[in-house]
């Protein structure tokens, strides 16, 4: 099918979404069993790839991926869980849109190079794919709205990935604040503090951490990653931090984001890697992206959060967590393991102004969708969460169900990206959070971190 028919055939489709029998409105039970296609097979899509094919639920029926190294290495995968090999699509960047003609196929999901996402995502809506997105900044404000036009039209819904919510820390933490632990919520940070730099310059070759290749030669995200760290300067990752804070707050659910402004410092940290790593002459090139982005967002309940983008200089990983309420404090440290953290409630702890390890208290309050599926998580990705992640796109599907994060969701998380550069090239200067959701917000309820809610 050619990119002209392709188009004309995804309109028709998504004018008839609410009656095709793969629409996630058409009946109170989907199906026993889920046909996926996957949409990009490197490093994230093999890892969501191995989580799918340990489910008795699922079928992974096609991939579409133009890399074949990353084809024949999703394909081992296959062999490892002893899986029928799915339809595979490789002939050229285009070739995803055959996948999406495929009518087998359920729902897809996208995790592809950040600049694919709206393209392939509102075409995968409009094909009548139920869609999960894996997490990125927008490349404009236009993507953003036209994410919620396209679901407006074709009401196929679309999944906002973020892994992170599901972390059992995080999610400890989400119950406390449902049980009122933290009083009323007044500030809460978050960031995506991780050392990219062997990965933004990997040539899949020599150790880890000792390549410095990027572009089309390199290996996995150097392909493409890098160059928005030449091009770009923002906060270009947002969702890590801001969505677990934004669901504490309620933000698009009775609450939201009004204007936000972003601080950067100057690039130095990529181009003092080159220079120390490379045993030839390193490429010259420069850099836009600030080691350092902090972006402050101001809610209309009142509270504040503070995002943080740190991926260019040497450090441990880290993604800075902490939630300030009238009665408590939670502030993450190390890793982000589960005991890791410290706490602090002033009438409990008898005024001792001491932190305490945050470990009895995430004991107490594990979150019963952790209890409740722990098991089924080891092994999963990113600690289990990848499970959880996973479980909630797979068994709201079959139980049509609304997403936990859902479009609304997916465009205001996205939109702090182009927000952020556009207030850094103003010198700071505010910038304005649309309401995607036109006041529906007000109305819209909580959904995640509830008890009755988990899968």
């Amino acid at each position: 099918m050619n990119r002209k028919d392709f188009i004309k055939q995804s309109s028709l489709v998504g004018l008839s979404a609410l009656i095709l029998p793969n629409s996630v409105f058409s009946g109170t039970l989907f199906k026993k069993e889920v046909h996926i296609g996957l949409i990009g097979v490197g490093l994230r899509g093999q890892s969501h790839l191995d989580t799918l094919l340990r489910r008795s639920d699922v079928r992974v029926v096609a991939m579409a991926d133009p890399n074949d190294r990353m084809v024949e290495m999703a394909l081992d995968l296959f062999d490892k869980h002893q899986k029928p090999k799915p339809k595979v699509y490789q002939d050229g960047e285009e070739d995803y849109q055959n996948l999406l003609a495929q009518k087998d196929i359920d729902a897809v999901i996208i995790a592809t190079p950040w600049e694919w996402h709206h393209r392939q995502a509102t075409q995968a809506m409009r094909a009548g794919k139920i869609t999960g997105l894996e997490v990125c900044g927008a490349m404009n404000l236009e993507e953003c709205w036209d994410y919620v036009k396209v679901y407006q039209e074709t009401k196929v819904p679309i999944f906002m990935m973020e892994n992170v919510c599901y972390r059992r820390d995080i999610m400890a933490v989400m119950h406390m604040v449902r049980k009122g632990k933290f009083g009323q919520l007044v500030h809460g940070e978050g960031g995506y503090q991780h050392d990219l730099r062997p990965v933004l310059f990997n040539d899949g070759e020599h150790p880890y951490g000792h390549g410095v290749k990027f572009g089309k030669e390199a290996f996995s995200e150097a392909q493409w990653r890098t160059l928005h760290h030449i091009k770009r300067n923002g906060e270009l990752y947002p969702t890590h931090g801001l969505g677990p804070v934004a669901t504490m707050m309620n933000v698009n659910r009775g609450n939201r984001i009004l204007y936000l402004t972003s601080m950067s410092n100057r690039p130095v940290g990529l181009r003092d890697y080159l220079d120390k790593t490379a045993t030839s002459t390193p490429p010259q090139v420069r850099f836009k992206q600030g080691d350092y982005v902090q972006t402050m967002l101001k809610c209309e309940n009142g509270e504040t959060i503070l995002l943080t983008l740190n991926t260019t200089l040497q450090r441990p990983y880290n993604l800075g967590f902490k939630l300030h309420g009238t009665d408590g404090i939670w502030q993450e440290f190390g890793s982000g393991g589960f005991a890791q953290g410290h706490l602090y409630f002033e009438r409990e702890m008898e005024y001792s102004d001491q932190w305490e390890n945050a470990e009895e208290y995430l004991s107490k309050y594990d979150h019963p969708y952790w209890k409740k599926e722990e098991q089924k998580a080891t092994g999963a990705g990113h600690g289990g969460m990848d499970y959880f992640l996973l479980n909630d796109f797979v068994e709201c599907i079959k139980t049509n169900t609304e997403f936990p994060f859902d479009v609304y969701d997916l465009a205001t998380w996205y939109a702090v990206t182009p927000l952020s550069e556009q207030s850094l090239k103003m010198g700071s200067a505010p910038q304005e959070m649309p309401d995607f959701t036109n006041g529906k917000y007000k109305e819209r309820k909580p959904v995640f971190g509830f008890e009755n809610y988990s899968m």
